[in-house]
C-alpha cells in the first residue's frame, strides 16, 4: 500500500492526536474523510482538504459513508479516552470503545476495506508491568474499564482478521503530547502545566512526583500511523503479533516533567504536593524495539517537543511567541 493515493477515513480527526494524523495522510498525498461528533473534538482542529462528516461512530450515518466512498484505511482514533469516566461509568465507556468499532468493522467488512490502524493503549493494558520497557508481548492486565475496553477492542480485530481477513495494526500508545494538547488524558499534565506556568501559578504534583511515564511527540506518532497503514502486514499468530508499541523507551517523572516545563517558561511558580490519586501507575515505559524494525522510531527529543509545545499553548492564549 505504499505509493498510490488511498481512500482514508480517520475517526477522531477534530481531536488532539487524530487531527495531526490526519494532517500526514493528507501530506502523503491520501484523500482522508473526518468522523468526529466534536463532543471532545474541536472544529478548528480538522486540516484543510479533508472531508468532514459530524457523526457518532455508532451511527448509522457511518455505515453509509462506507458504502459511499469504499475506503482503502480506516485509521481509528475516536475514543472515550478519560481512565476516571470509565472507572464513573463503564457502560458509557463501552458504548463508544467498543459498539463503536464494532460499527466500523462491519462497515469496513462489508466493503472491503483493505487495513485497520486501530489505537489501543500501552499505558493501561499492560496494567502495572515488571517489565520496563514494557515490550509488547508481556501480559495484559488493565486495571481501568477504559483499558478493558482497549484490549477488547484488540481480541475483536484478531477475530476480524482470522475469520473476514481484515489486516490490522493495533498501535500501543505511551503519553502522546504536543500542539492542540488538551488537559484529558494522561499527558494532558504537559498542558496543565503549560497553562499553569503562563499565568505563574503554582504546579499541582500528585504523590511524590516520582512516578514515571514515557511522553512520545505527537509528529512521530503521526509519522507512526503512516507507518502502520503502509507497510506490510505482519502474520505471526495471537495477539501481539499485529501489535507494536508507540513510545520511546524513556521514562520521565512528573518532577523532571516539571523541571523541563519550567526552564522552557523560564519561571518557577513553585510547586503543591498533594495525596497521590488511587489507581494510578507508579511506573510506565515501553519498549519500541519492534516498531523500529519495521521502520518507525521516534525522531523528537522531549526538550525539544516540550518547547513546541510550550510555543503553541502560549500562541493560542494571546501571548506572543518570542516571550515564550
Amino acid at each position: 500500500m505504499t505509493g498510490e493515493s488511498r481512500r482514508v477515513l480517520v475517526t477522531g480527526g477534530a481531536g488532539f492526536i487524530g487531527s495531526h494524523v490526519a494532517d500526514a495522510f493528507l501530506a502523503r498525498g491520501d484523500q482522508v474523510w473526518i468522523v468526529d461528533d466534536l463532543s471532545s473534538g474541536r472544529r478548528e482542529n480538522i486540516p484543510k482538504g479533508a472531508t468532514f462528516v459530524e457523526a457518532d461512530i455508532a451511527s448509522p450515518v457511518v455505515r453509509e459513508l462506507f458504502r459511499d466512498v469504499r475506503f482503502d484505511v480506516l485509521n481509528h482514533h475516536a475514543a472515550q479516552i478519560d481512565v476516571r469516566v470509565s472507572v464513573e461509568d463503564p457502560s458509557r465507556d463501552a458504548r463508544t470503545n467498543l459498539l463503536g468499532l464494532l460499527n466500523l468493522m462491519e462497515g469496513a467488512r462489508e466493503v472491503g476495506t483493505e487495513r485497520v490502524v486501530y489505537v489501543s493503549s500501552g499505558g493501561v493494558v499492560y496494567g502495572e508491568p515488571e517489565l520496563r520497557p514494557t515490550p509488547e508481548t508481556q501480559p495484559k492486565l488493565p486495571l481501568s474499564p477504559y483499558g478493558v475496553t482497549k484490549l477488547a477492542g484488540e481480541f475483536y480485530l484478531h477475530y476480524y482478521r482470522e475469520v473476514h481477513g481484515i489486516e490490522y495494526v493495533a498501535l500501543r500508545y505511551s503519553n502522546v503530547y504536543g500542539p492542540r494538547q488538551d488537559p484529558h488524558g494522561e499527558a494532558g499534565v504537559v498542558a496543565i502545566f503549560c497553562n499553569r506556568l503562563l499565568e505563574a501559578e503554582t504546579l499541582t504534583i500528585f504523590g511524590d512526583g516520582e512516578q514515571t511515564r514515557d511522553y512520545v511527540f505527537v509528529g512521530d506518532v503521526a509519522a507512526a500511523n503512516v507507518q502502520a497503514s503502509e507497510m506490510g502486514f505482519n502474520d505471526a499468530p495471537g495477539l501481539d503479533g499485529p501489535a507494536y508499541n508507540v513510545a520511546t523507551g524513556v521514562g520521565t517523572s512528573v518532577n523532571r516533567l516539571a523541571d523541563h516545563l519550567e526552564e522552557v517558561a523560564e519561571t518557577h511558580p513553585g510547586r503543591e504536593y498533594r495525596a497521590a490519586r488511587k489507581g494510578e501507575l507508579r511506573h510506565s515505559m515501553l519498549a519500541v524495539d519492534k516498531f523500529k524494525d519495521r521502520g518507525w522510531a521516534p525522531r523528537v527529543d522531549l526538550r525539544s517537543g516540550l518547547r513546541e509545545t510550550f510555543r503553541f499553548i502560549a500562541e493560542s492564549r494571546g501571548v506572543p511567541a518570542e516571550s515564550a
